[in-house]
């Protein structure tokens, strides 16, 4: 599949969404075309599972365009930032609602030798192999073993519990659910803590990435620890307050 690259700038893009989010059918696919090599780019990630390209580039555009629907133009942030995960997202829901994956020959002899290298290695060495004790036994990267392993892997229910906390199961459907959460929760925080002035974004990076005490901090920026505990109950009030916007 040729994809011609087609330059555009973000303001253009955003000009097209707010185009197409009041219903202007030709800017929604102006947006698809100039947004082809940015589908194709997910979609390379998927070629080793056996689904046609074009059958995949069309499930990716599908998500391009819920992004396009679901993308708030009030924040500072660059639309194929947005767009990739949920392109993403929707390639992988295809591929799982298909029901089993397709995996190519190819894989499945790289997989045979990685469980037989695995059984050979343990013997040796008393302990499961790491992937570059694979790799180096079999002569292949280890981008192609873990490859490999995922593509071999017996597929798993999306309501298989995965943890089990006081009788309240977890399954890998509200794992998923977390993941996309996450990332979008990051968007959020990042644009938060851009907010904050110098000395605020110090207190949470030695508060909550060093795990530093408040007293700690307070000795840090020659104050009391209870103003720091004040400082600290305001900042996270501003940066939720941002958040939840």
């Amino acid at each position: 599949m040729d994809v011609e690259v087609q330059a555009v700038k973000d303001h253009e893009i955003k000009e097209l969404i707010r185009r197409s989010q009041q219903g202007d059918q030709q800017a929604r696919d102006e947006i698809i075309e100039k947004n082809m090599r940015l589908v194709w780019s997910v979609v390379q990630r998927f070629l080793n599972r056996g689904y046609e390209p074009e059958d995949l580039f069309q499930i990716g555009c599908i998500g391009l365009m819920k992004s396009v629907d679901k993308f708030d133009l009030s924040y500072d942030v660059k639309f194929s930032t947005y767009a990739v995960p949920m392109i993403l997202g929707e390639i992988q829901r295809f591929i799982r609602d298909d029901g089993s994956v397709k995996v190519s020959r190819s894989l499945k002899e790289i997989g045979n030798k990685i469980r037989k290298a695995k059984d050979e290695l343990s013997k040796q060495n008393g302990r499961v192999p790491t992937v570059n004790e694979i790799a180096q036994f079999l002569q292949i990267s280890p981008e192609d073993v873990v490859l490999a392993q995922e593509a071999v892997r017996s597929p798993t229910s999306i309501h298989e519990t995965v943890y089990e906390n006081d009788g309240d199961p977890i399954t890998l459907l509200d794992q998923i659910a977390d993941e996309q959460d996450v990332w979008f929760d990051k968007i959020a925080l990042k644009k938060a803590m851009e907010e904050l002035d110098e000395r605020e974004r110090l207190i949470v990076y030695l508060r909550y990435y060093k795990d530093q005490t408040q007293s700690e901090v307070a000795a840090r920026l020659g104050i009391s620890q209870v103003q720091v505990s004040r400082l600290e109950k305001k900042i996270l009030q501003q940066m939720k307050a941002r958040m939840d916007e």
